[in-house]
């Protein structure tokens, strides 16, 4: 993420401080005899997480240093989608601490969402910025686990061709299929994913060499003996094959 969107740990610090201030001079904490005046985060954040931090902090914070329960405190904040770890501590006589880890992006998931290197599906934030290249993967939230693991072996089983996958997607049925980088839309299916991957890996370089003037534009490695190719417009069985599984 780039220096403007982030804050140091220092300027969080001053620009939360003036969230528990506030409360004290409206009243809020007014009835609390040891009201907690700061707030100290530990981890880089967005500006824009840094007021969300501020909402679901407010409540805990008005009640005062001996009110506050800090394993609820823990448990609100950890709510926030964009969060992987937090830890909460108070400091005699008026400071709260809170040690935040942010979730780490490696894919995008569907139109809205993001997939951490964890496997956490999450709200994409407006205005954050994002590391270039990141795949774009698609299905039902069931299948996350299962997709960041087929992409990486797709990965390495596609880079010897040097080829990389640019989606991956499961349909509602958990029919697989992927897009390489060059544009080659392939179609798994259902059983046997890997396996058929590794195949159809292999045999790509030497299908390539066989039609050095046509584009590869879809495979279909639903059958058992074989694949269905089409090259450009027309479609060519690389040999004889049963119904797809």
């Amino acid at each position: 993420m780039n220096a403007p969107a982030r804050l140091t740990v220092g300027l969080i610090a001053i620009a939360l401080i003036a969230m528990p201030l506030l409360l004290v001079l409206s009243g809020v904490v007014g009835s609390s005899r040891f009201p907690l005046r700061t707030l100290r985060v530990e981890g880089q954040v967005t500006r824009e997480h840094a007021l969300e931090l501020q909402r679901a902090l407010a409540p805990h914070a008005k009640k005062g240093f001996f009110a506050i329960r800090v394993p609820e405190t823990q448990q609100d904040v950890a709510r926030l989608p964009w969060i992987d770890k937090v830890e909460v501590r108070k400091r005699w006589p008026d400071v709260i601490e809170v040690q935040i880890t942010e979730n780490n992006p490696f894919a995008f998931w569907g139109k809205d969402q993001l997939v951490s290197t964890r496997g956490t599906l999450y709200p994409r934030s407006k205005g954050i910025a994002l590391p270039k290249g990141m795949p774009q993967l698609d299905g039902d939230p069931r299948y996350v686990g299962a997709a960041l693991a087929l992409y990486a072996k797709s990965q390495d089983l596609f880079a010897a061709t040097g080829n990389r996958v640019r989606a991956l997607n499961a349909d509602a049925r958990g029919s697989w299929s992927l897009t390489l980088q060059n544009g080659v839309q392939v179609v798994v299916g259902r059983h046997d994913a890997e396996s058929r991957i590794a195949r159809f890996a292999g045999i790509l370089p030497k299908l390539a060499a066989e039609q050095p003037n046509r584009v590869l534009e879809r495979a279909d490695l639903r059958y058992t003996n074989g694949f269905a190719l089409r090259w450009g417009s027309q479609v060519k069985p690389t040999e004889k094959t049963q119904d797809p599984a």
